[in-house]
């Protein structure tokens, strides 16, 4: 056993372009951000995922106001806080730019990196584009987030005008800041099927996930792949030339609605009956990629201590990976807070706060601290997984989870605390709804 693993602060801010507001303005944090802050230090974390909130620095193109950025900056600084700066966080792009399809994004990306570097030469460490493959999913396939593009056609133009500027960016940021470390965070998943007829889908999406960070890192794609077959019979074998960037740590974001269970092309659940752990995961992307990790998301939706016992799971498992060899840097529990809209997927915007945070919200904003944040404080103070309580896990999430429960089978299991049991009647598609709720919008 190697110890604890450092655990890494987060907070919500992507950038919802339909509604001009993002993740720290819904929640208040950009009126709080002191006080959060405060509240993440007492929790005993020393390093941070922290955003530069583009949409709002360059409101007009080629004019960049740093006043609030170099506020919070030189407060982390003042207080002893490692910063992963985030740059572009999903849909966080000024206003101005329409949308990922807009070709003026490439040259305004490049341009806006270069600033941020020549203003803060002294960072340590950076994240140029939030998930990539999630990102130009849901814009370019999905059809939720502008353009709203739908199929491989779609995801193909996306990441034709989106891809080759951040593999440019990671370029010019190792010259600009050549001490400094490029984060990659992408989504960690695993694909299973549940009918010979799901089989090949499976194979596809598990090909699927890999296609982007492969390409980053210039690696030569099996053409014969089944998605690389697929993306070049589409027309998009012109990504297959895009010039490598560089990728010092790959940050791992792991939900549960990662894993798939197919049964049919298209036709599936995150529900799956035999779910991978967690440290095997870890395992196969540190196999393929020989980069150090860190966890870089992950959280589960539900009542606190379904937090909590999400929270002992994943952090057991990141110590297991961790101790099969892996170099596992960093844990992060995302967010901090309680996020809103994302219950929609941000294709709305009521101020309906999502149960995933370490600090719940409640109807007035408030911080308030629960189970979850106990167990929280405990581990990035030190505390290993192994003497972190286990909650029995509350409908809908205890539907949810079941194939993860055999993992979890040689815990000690404790009634939820009285104030934080289910009253009942609790919905089972809890899950499903941050899949499809926004599907027809």
């Amino acid at each position: 056993m190697s110890g604890a693993i450092p655990f890494v602060g987060a907070f919500e801010s992507t950038y919802q372009p339909a509604f001009d507001t993002d993740g720290f303005e819904t929640t208040r944090h950009v009126l709080r951000w002191r006080d959060d802050l405060e509240l993440l230090y007492a929790c005993g974390v020393r390093e941070i995922r922290y955003p530069v909130r583009w949409h709002r620095i360059e409101v007009e193109p080629g004019s960049f106001d740093w006043d609030q950025t170099d506020e919070v900056l030189g407060y982390l600084e003042d207080a002893g806080i490692r910063v992963i700066v985030d740059l572009v966080h999903h849909t966080s792009y000024p206003l101005w730019i329409r949308d990922f399809a807009d070709p003026a994004f490439g040259p305004a990306l490049l341009r806006y990196v270069r600033a941020f570097a020549e203003r803060y030469p002294g960072v340590e460490a950076y994240t140029i584009f939030n998930e990539p493959f999630t990102t130009f999913l849901l814009c370019g396939d999905a059809g939720i987030w502008p353009p709203r593009l739908r199929g491989l056609e779609g995801f193909v133009t996306v990441a034709r005008n989106v891809f080759p500027a951040l593999t440019e960016a990671s370029r010019l940021l190792g010259e600009l800041l050549p001490e400094a470390r490029h984060v990659y965070l992408e989504v960690c998943e695993r694909h299973s099927s549940s009918s010979p007829a799901g089989a090949w889908f499976a194979e596809w999406t598990n090909d699927r996930r890999f296609f982007l960070t492969d390409l980053f890192l210039g690696r030569e794609l099996d053409r014969r792949r089944p998605f690389v077959a697929d993306v070049i019979a589409c027309g998009g074998a012109d990504l297959l030339d895009i010039e490598a960037g560089t990728i010092d740590v790959l940050g791992l974001d792991y939900y549960a609605h990662n894993q798939w269970e197919w049964a049919a092309a298209h036709v599936g659940t995150t529900s799956p009956s035999a779910p991978a752990s967690f440290a095997e995961l870890i395992v196969e992307y540190w196999e393929r990629y020989r980069l150090p990790c860190i966890v870089g998301e992950t959280n589960i939706r539900g009542r606190p201590s379904d937090r909590a016992t999400w929270l002992k799971y994943t952090l057991e498992q990141s110590e297991r990976a961790r101790d099969a060899g892996v170099p596992l840097e960093g844990y992060c529990w995302f967010p901090f807070l309680d996020s809103c809209d994302w219950d929609s997927i941000l294709c709305r915007c009521d101020s309906s706060v999502d149960p995933v945070g370490v600090y719940s919200l409640d109807a007035k904003l408030n911080r308030t601290p629960s189970s979850m944040s106990d167990s929280y404080r405990l581990a990035a103070s030190g505390t290993l997984a192994a003497e972190l309580p286990a909650y029995e896990l509350q409908r809908p999430a205890a539907t949810w989870l079941a194939g993860w429960l055999p993992e979890m089978a040689h815990w000690h299991w404790e009634e939820p605390p009285t104030a934080e049991l289910a009253l009942g009647g609790e919905r089972e598609d809890f899950e499903i709804e941050f899949r499809v709720v926004a599907a027809d919008v």
